[in-house]
């Protein structure tokens, strides 16, 4: 059986855990050499190893702009040219809206918003014609959330972000989406609440989805592959959501 991605070249952003870990190692599955980023050297070094010999890790902090400059360096030494990129760093803490901090505000559009734009842009020389971009979204970006409110407009940038961008790389036919996850059981999620209270995070928000359970990780990597395959040549600038229906009703 022939691979969607043989040949291809890929990135993915917060690559060494959660969705960013599940979709690289689909896009190596499917053949593609995949270049990972992460923060922590010890997770990175996990994950290239739980990947195999496709993948390369990258060791960055994807809002740190000389960070990303040594990525997309490497890349252009080691490979030439990107045909997919997966920005996927991000992440994001609660806070009501009376205790939000300079600090938070910063830190979470520092990589969710300002990181993603960078990876984009950063990577314009390299994108080879007809490659896909897929940045990740969230259903928090059109659900209301209490105490979630900076990572859920920082979401919401990202999806504003792709509008306009799909106008800018349309004479490249570079194609451009985001994959918007609902609660995924990922170390992130979990990681929102103290360990003790974690199994009723979970619950809860299984309760709001309508399949009645929370995604997995491999579930938002398989749209990840279909939106870098030519399966997906007639979509851009779509929002596509992997949440079970959450935010649909």
């Amino acid at each position: 059986m022939s691979k969607k991605l043989s040949g291809k070249i890929a990135l993915v952003t917060g690559g060494s855990t959660g969705i960013g870990l599940a979709a690289a190692k689909a896009l190596a599955e499917q053949g593609a050499r995949v270049y990972i980023t992460g923060r922590r050297r010890e997770e990175l070094d996990a994950a290239v190893a739980e990947i195999g010999t496709a993948a390369t890790g990258i060791r960055a902090d994807a809002s740190a702009l000389s960070d990303l400059d040594t990525v997309f360096s490497t890349i252009a030494s080691e490979s030439g040219r990107l045909d997919i990129l997966f920005a996927n760093a991000g992440g994001g803490d609660m806070m009501p809206l009376g205790a939000i901090t300079e600090e938070h505000f910063d830190r979470i559009f520092g990589t969710n918003v300002r990181g993603v734009l960078f990876t984009v842009q950063k990577a314009l020389p390299l994108l080879s014609n007809g490659a896909s971009v897929i940045l990740t979204g969230s259903t928090a970006a059109v659900k209301g959330t209490a105490n979630f409110s900076v990572y859920s407009a920082s979401k919401a940038a990202v999806r504003s972000l792709v509008r306009s961008w799909a106008m800018d790389l349309k004479d490249r036919g570079v194609r451009i989406n985001v994959v918007s996850p609902g609660p995924i059981r990922t170390p992130g999620l979990g990681g929102l609440v103290p360990d003790e209270h974690r199994q009723g995070l979970f619950d809860a928000l299984a309760a709001e989805v309508p399949l009645g359970r929370l995604g997995e990780p491999e579930e938002v990597a398989k749209t990840v592959v279909f939106l870098a395959s030519d399966d997906a040549s007639f979509i851009n600038a779509a929002e596509i959501y992997v949440d079970g229906g959450l935010a649909q009703i």
